[in-house]
């Protein structure tokens, strides 16, 4: 769109910018008259530095306060200086809300499958370490709460799974919404945090984990609890962040996403006490793996654990289920021996 004001900032080019009389840096863009017949001074102007100067004289400015100056036989009205936009305060959900959801596992898919690779115990430990709820939509799913690390409550990503496979269902469409979308919450300003950041605050000394997947985090958590595993939730929510400053931090991007994460090394080295990213599992991936993008949760479940153990036995027998129902027993321990 073409620009008719006649008073404008110089186009730049080299030699253009002034000193500001501010900050004292050659920062300075002037205002000039398209049809030259005024000549402004260098402080007229605006500084570059928004931020940290914020430095502004317009000519508008300039004019009403040097009538003598002002453009002849020709009525002139100073040009509206526009409004920086207000500074919108970020939005949070209720923390009853979430807390509400912290039930109803018997139709939350995730959790069933957890609970048949883990255990229901393991499984219910972690839900609750990470504040997983369930929501109704879809007859059934898994809502990741994001709690920053004061222990407000961002959003939550709503997504539906398969309880046999522990895959997202992407057929006949995407299950992925929303938390503050479903609650119809008004002007809401959505700033998201890392999954499991309210963790990062809990556990001051331990070294973090972060990976794209919220599944993956609490895979991970479950195989290496020494670590506090966190998710992005999505490559846009890598970031530098305050809950990450002056920690020890891994990164273990999925499969075909590792370029991407390192583009962000700098931006998070700003931040961090301490910053590598792992490339184990690509190194031991098969081509298959690679195309299909697998992430650190698909190589941690290869592993047998003492629930799939017995999951197994009982596909074979299944009358040890009746028998464990009706003594009231629970797998306990495990042992190779």
């Amino acid at each position: 769109m073409k620009n008719n004001y006649r008073f404008q900032l110089e186009k730049y080019h080299r030699g253009s910018k002034v000193v500001c009389p501010k900050c004292g840096r050659p920062s300075l863009v002037k205002f000039v008259d398209t049809e030259g017949e005024i000549r402004f001074p260098d402080f007229v102007g605006r500084c570059d530095h928004e931020q940290s100067c914020g430095y502004i004289m317009t000519s508008g400015d300039y004019l009403r306060d040097n009538p003598l100056s002002r453009p002849k036989n020709q009525e002139w009205k100073p040009k509206p200086v526009p409004q920086p936009p207000k500074h919108k305060e970020q939005s949070f959900i209720d923390v009853k809300i979430m807390e509400s959801s912290l039930k109803r596992y018997d139709i939350n898919p995730l959790f069933q499958f957890f609970c048949s690779n883990f255990g229901k115990e393991d499984t219910q430990r972690l839900f609750a370490l990470y504040k997983v709820g369930t929501s109704s939509k879809w007859n059934g799913s898994t809502i990741f709460w994001q709690v920053d690390a004061n222990g407000r409550v961002c959003t939550g990503k709503v997504m539906g799974y398969d309880p046999k496979t522990g895959h997202r269902i992407k057929e006949p469409y995407p299950m992925v919404g929303w938390a503050h979308t479903a609650l119809k919450l008004p002007d809401f300003n959505l700033r998201q945090c890392l999954f499991g950041e309210h963790l990062v605050a809990e556990r001051p000394n331990d070294k973090i984990i972060i990976v794209e997947s919220e599944k993956s985090a609490l895979v991970g958590a479950h195989f290496l609890p020494e670590y506090v595993w966190v998710a992005t939730g999505g490559i846009s929510n890598l970031r530098a962040r305050d809950a990450l400053r002056g920690r020890d931090v891994i990164l273990i991007p999925d499969l075909g996403a590792e370029d991407k994460w390192k583009a962000q090394l700098p931006n998070l080295e700003q931040v961090c006490r301490s910053l590598a990213i792992s490339g184990f599992i690509s190194s031991m991936a098969m081509p298959n793996q690679a195309s299909e993008g697998w992430d650190i949760a698909d190589f941690l479940l290869l592993q047998e654990t003492p629930q799939m153990v017995l999951n197994q036995f009982i596909e074979r027998y299944p009358d040890v289920r009746i028998f464990m129902d009706v003594l009231h027993l629970e797998l306990v321990g495990f042992s190779d021996k």
